[in-house]
């Protein structure tokens, strides 16, 4: 038996440089993942089924992310072996964290472990994108620079562990709503984030100038759809964060904390304001498997 955490990410820069030929959009991004997590659990059985935990609020049947990879997988493979699935929910749904995307790609490499299938994974990827845009980048997870519609990565060095309190202060917001309305902004005062200068940052360990180079160029239209992702960012600021914004396309917010003192002090604070508050930080994997013995 299997156990993962299955681990969330963030967007430290989401910049939208135009929109394809195929109706999608060409992104540059640097993403991360943290230690806020999902715990999947895979066991051998005759079936391939999925329980998902209490209070998840995700579906259990097809139309789950985790049910779907895993019949990728079966496709891809010609495997007419079963497993008993059981998902755990801690990360917020709909959130801009990847939670669906993590559980994927969870289930793919475990399923990929546990059936012997033998699929590097560059095989993972692909078979990722096909269930979900970020799930190549739960499959390897770190720190990456993601371009295309986020499955061209490039892996890069992180110099340092940086604390968060991420806080999800409405209900979800929908991709496509907020790509939809991205064409209402106005490009030439469209506020871009320094992609190479933050990646720069973090590769220093430089905190103030990672914090001067943040941005995401969807988080007008999210905070138009959403007043309260502006408020939970003040609420962030107010509480010592030396940086806040949206991640993905929302309605998550985090800010950047000095240190896990810092960032414990305004989790404490900030958690009897927002049910969904967390405290976190950055991650140089995208899961942690553990195997279980009988």
């Amino acid at each position: 038996m299997l156990r993962i955490q299955a681990r969330a990410k963030i967007n430290w820069t989401l910049d939208v440089r135009g929109k394809r030929e195929d109706g999608y959009h060409e992104l540059d991004m640097l993403m991360q993942s943290v230690t806020l997590a999902d715990t999947l659990t895979i066991e051998e059985a005759p079936e391939l089924t999925l329980e998902v935990g209490r209070g998840g609020r995700v579906p259990s049947d097809k139309g789950n992310l985790v049910l779907k990879a895993a019949q990728q997988l079966l496709a891809a493979t010609g495997t007419r072996r079963g497993a008993r699935l059981w998902l755990g929910k801690r990360i917020p749904v709909a959130a801009g964290m990847g939670g669906g995307s993590a559980d994927a790609a969870a289930v793919l490499v475990g399923l990929n472990r546990l059936w012997r299938c033998g699929l590097t994974e560059a095989e993972l990827e692909c078979i990722g994108l096909g269930v979900g845009a970020d799930v190549p980048f739960c499959v390897r997870g770190g720190l990456q620079r993601a371009r295309g519609v986020g499955e061209k990565l490039t892996p890069l060095p992180c110099a340092r562990q940086i604390w968060l309190v991420v806080i999800q202060p409405c209900r979800g917001l929908s991709t496509r709503d907020v790509f939809g309305r991205l064409h209402e902004q106005d490009g030439a005062q469209m506020r871009r984030p320094q992609t190479d200068r933050a990646q720069q940052a973090l590769a220093s360990g430089d905190l103030r100038m990672l914090c001067q180079s943040l941005g995401n160029t969807l988080q007008p239209v999210a905070q138009a759809l959403r007043p309260e992702i502006g408020l939970a960012i003040e609420a962030l600021r107010a509480q010592g964060a030396v940086a806040a914004q949206m991640t993905g396309s929302g309605s998550a917010v985090f800010g950047v904390f000095l240190n896990a003192r810092t960032a414990r002090a305004a989790w404490q604070k900030l958690r009897f304001t927002y049910r969904a508050c967390y405290m976190t930080a950055s991650a140089d994997a995208g899961m942690e498997i553990q195997e279980i013995r009988p």
